[in-house]
């Protein structure tokens, strides 16, 4: 079978991008290998200038570009990570770039886009719509279009990708690797089937975006959502990618938000890496099915970083809480002086840390002298949670545990 991409065409890309871009490290992950079960090594594309691997692909479009086409200039769309690569190497090799971007692209990326000399058009609500204005635009005004996936320039850059972790880590069994359009695993496919044919290539998508997982199975599953995955929220894989992963890949996976949740927690607090939602997700699918690879020498692809702090507090926190390492208690009470006095002692002497308190007296379900109190407090783990929740009630109090997720 002849596909769309070969070995012979990721090496020629690799010519193009020696010097240009970043050969990111791949190294060994022991905290996370001792989380899993399985040996885990890391290959962090979030060391790139622009934060992402996608910088490999557009480099090598846009470096294939005639001299009247680089004149031309070029036209992309994307809402993150592919507009700032193809902004930033147009911009280093001279050449005139429009990025086309739904109205509710985070500004931190338009100006991020815009800082690297790029025209930016803000056009549609979805990705969809920027897509069919840009190719408007490409029409009109002679620009050569920089697809973000669906390329086999762009498809042969991302291969230097899984080419760069065979030779620095020759052992790997298997490669975890995030599925959107499909660009990046088609791509290392591809170098990884030369390299080692026998090596597992396993593609990851959030559950919310099944669209590659979609066309292997031949299912139509809804692609929509809020997702932490936006990088690979695609909702149309495409027709080049769907052919080389239909052909090399073993297999496609789904994996949910929670999961993606804990993933980016661990690369923050283990690995000390910052990785947006897409670039967790091969350390996702490790943690859904850890008995699939327990054992085995795993690579994984942090494919980028670009994430808002804001969310990154805001999976912490979660995280803390799911780990009850931050707990709610409700207690019922008679309203009296010295009562709140006598449960933050009593907390503090089991070592519990107060961190916000909510005082409720005007709700029908209270007692017209009592009152509700809800105490959220820091604990070192789940036993000491379990801990200070017995004791409590070996006082004589009335205090129920109070599940966020749950209650009203």
């Amino acid at each position: 079978m002849t596909l769309p991409v070969s070995p012979a065409d990721v090496a020629a890309a690799r010519e193009v991008l020696a010097g240009a871009v970043l050969r990111t490290p791949t190294l060994p992950a022991p905290r996370l290998s001792a989380i899993t079960g399985a040996h885990v090594f890391v290959k962090y594309e979030n060391l790139q200038v622009t934060a992402s691997f996608k910088e490999r692909g557009a480099l090598v479009k846009l470096a294939s570009l005639s001299p009247e086409e680089r004149a031309s200039g070029v036209v992309a769309m994307s809402a993150g990570n592919h507009a700032q690569a193809v902004a930033y190497h147009a911009a280093r090799l001279g050449i005139r770039a429009t990025i086309v971007m739904p109205k509710h692209t985070p500004l931190v990326k338009v100006i991020a886009t815009e800082a690297h000399g790029a025209r930016v058009v803000l056009h549609g609500e979805s990705v969809g719509d920027a897509s069919e204005e840009a190719d408007r635009i490409a029409r009109e005004e002679g620009l050569v279009w920089v697809h973000p996936y669906d390329d086999a320039r762009v498809i042969a850059g991302q291969g230097s990708v899984a080419a760069e972790m065979l030779e620095d880590t020759p052992g790997l069994d298997a490669l975890l690797v995030p599925v959107g359009g499909g660009g990046l695993i088609s791509g290392m496919a591809v170098a990884a089937r030369a390299m080692r044919p026998d090596i597992e290539i396993v593609g990851v998508e959030t559950t919310l975006y099944p669209s590659m997982w979609n066309a292997l199975h031949q299912q139509n599953r809804p692609c929509e959502g809020a997702t932490l995955a936006e990088g690979i929220a695609v909702k149309q894989a495409g027709a080049l990618t769907r052919e080389i992963v239909s052909a090399l890949v073993s297999d496609v996976v789904l994996v949910d938000e929670p999961t993606f949740e804990r993933a980016v927690n661990l690369f923050l607090t283990q690995q000390k890496t910052l990785a947006e939602g897409a670039g967790a997700a091969g350390l996702a699918e490790l943690l859904a099915q850890p008995d699939r690879y327990r054992g085995r020498n795993v690579g994984l692809v942090v494919s980028g970083g670009n994430i808002d702090p804001r969310i990154v507090a805001s999976i912490m926190m979660r995280e803390l809480e799911r780990e009850e390492r931050i707990v709610s208690f409700r207690f019922s009470m008679m309203d009296r002086p010295g009562e709140l006095g006598i449960i933050s002692t009593l907390l503090g002497q089991l070592g519990a840390n107060i961190l916000e308190v909510e005082h409720k007296r005007h709700f029908l379900d209270v007692h017209a002298k009592g009152a509700r109190l809800d105490v959220t407090v820091e604990t070192r783990d789940r036993a000491h949670a379990d801990e200070v929740h017995r004791v409590l009630l070996a006082e004589g109090m009335n205090v129920a545990r109070v599940d966020w997720r749950t209650a009203g």
